[in-house]
């Protein structure tokens, strides 16, 4: 995502950034960039941002004739056309318009908030957790944030589907939401006193975001605490994410560790840089970092696969219809060196892609705990009034073929993060394995 109009339509495409069950590992900040190294087993901190990264394959198609949802036709189970919206339906929507103008006793509805209601109604009546109608505000909020950009608190929002509640997935460094104490794993349970069970994420983060300067109030639920933690965060002007840590292992000849937050535009050209300092510093072997990653742009996953895989297939996408598209690498940029890949059950689509590849091609060895699960494909439609509707359109696949919707990755090694051990003396066991394996390859 990240940019306007129909050029994208086959370059961004972006993968679904719904976090999953799981346990995240709680981690402390600990990458320094340009030239410091981090404590043996001790990894930078998961970040996300206060932005909506509802990653899902997006590719955006401007619709070209005047059509708006008034012309979407639904296919019924018999097989015949029939249209949605017809004399009968409008009329029923001008009835029900009536009565509320004259009986509802609450808050003034603006006209626009029922309209925008009736499309989102027609979407969700599809009963698919990854479709979505966005209002104009909704569309910039998604644009905005697969260009590493973010709004608000600087907290990535995620959804705990186990409790159907919003999470926070990360938090940047510097920001409102660090500062506030704000950390990964906290349940939104509400914002400024309105419940978020079974809200969109995209609607949760625009109650969360405002103008600069304002104070939105979240009561948070924490595993492990008495009470509800009540905090009050005072929004900030834009902030751009920084989607890339890496830095060598401490006193662990010539390892490497990179990790991978989340993939949007900016993170190729992070990749890239890191990659660039590691080989100066003498890396030998590499740690790459998927835990907690819910996703992202397919482009940016896509290029920074071209740089670690051999030559052929990274992964491929299938239609209702059957038709397949491919994305390949000619291998010239193929990682020549030993290779762990950590992951957990928040790694979710594009991450799970990245992930499933270098399974596939057996390039590195995968730590951790099954991965989430997210094997289908959005795309954004954009209409003419500056809305959209996302919409589920195929299934994506590794190099060999699996879909792994609703089932994950499975890890070649198979570890269960030891939140005690990182809460004693800073120990991450997944680390700690990482570095046992590269050292017997190497």
């Amino acid at each position: 995502m990240g940019k306007d109009g129909s050029e994208l339509n086959q370059s961004s495409e972006d993968l679904e950034n719904i976090t999953s069950e799981g346990e995240a590992p709680q981690t402390e900040e600990m990458v320094k960039k340009h030239g410091s190294s981090f404590g043996k087993g001790i990894l930078c901190g998961i970040l996300i941002t206060s932005v909506v990264m509802a990653g899902t394959a997006f590719a955006f198609y401007a619709v070209q004739d005047s059509r708006t949802l008034k012309s979407v036709r639904m296919e019924e189970q018999a097989g015949e056309n029939k249209e949605l919206v017809t004399v009968e339906t409008m009329q029923k929507m001008k009835t029900i318009e009536e009565v509320i103008d004259t009986y509802y006793y609450g808050e003034e509805v603006t006209t626009e908030a029922l309209q925008d209601g009736v499309y989102k109604g027609i979407v969700e009546a599809l009963n698919d957790p990854y479709s979505e109608y966005y209002s104009k505000e909704e569309l910039e909020d998604v644009l905005n944030s697969n260009q590493g950009v973010s709004y608000g608190i600087g907290a990535y929002i995620s959804l705990d589907q186990k409790m159907n509640m919003p999470m926070i997935a990360g938090v940047m460094e510097d920001t409102p939401a660090k500062e506030a104490g704000l950390l990964e794993g906290d349940i939104i349970y509400q914002v400024d006193g309105e419940y978020t069970q079974g809200l969109s994420v995209t609607k949760v983060v625009s109650m969360v975001k405002g103008r600069e300067g304002t104070t939105v109030h979240l009561t948070i639920y924490r595993e492990g605490e008495a009470d509800y933690l009540e905090l009050d965060i005072v929004r900030a002007k834009q902030i751009e994410s920084t989607t890339v840590d890496y830095g060598m292992v401490e006193n662990e000849d010539g390892i490497g560790y990179l990790r991978i937050r989340e993939f949007d535009t900016v993170t190729v050209d992070q990749y890239t840089e890191a990659m660039a300092y590691l080989k100066e510093n003498g890396m030998k072997a590499m740690i790459l970092d998927l835990r907690s990653n819910p996703g992202g742009d397919l482009t940016a996953v896509v290029d920074i696969a071209r740089k670690i895989l051999p030559e052929g297939m990274i992964v491929y996408t299938e239609d209702k219809n059957g038709e397949r598209k491919e994305y390949t690498g000619d291998g010239s940029n193929e990682l020549q060196i030993p290779l762990t890949v950590l992951v957990n059950g928040y790694s979710a689509s594009a991450s799970e892609i990245l992930a499933g590849a270098i399974q596939d091609y057996d390039k590195g060895t995968l730590i951790g705990t099954t991965t989430y699960g997210k094997g289908i494909v959005q795309r954004i439609h954009r209409l003419n009034d500056g809305t959209a509707i996302k919409l589920t359109v195929s299934a994506y696949f590794t190099p060999s073929g699996r879909n792994i919707h609703g089932i994950g990755i499975t890890p070649d090694i198979e570890l269960e993060y030891d939140q005690e051990a990182y809460d004693a003396d800073g120990t991450d066991n997944q680390v700690e394995k990482a570095i046992e394996v590269l050292k017997k390859i190497r």
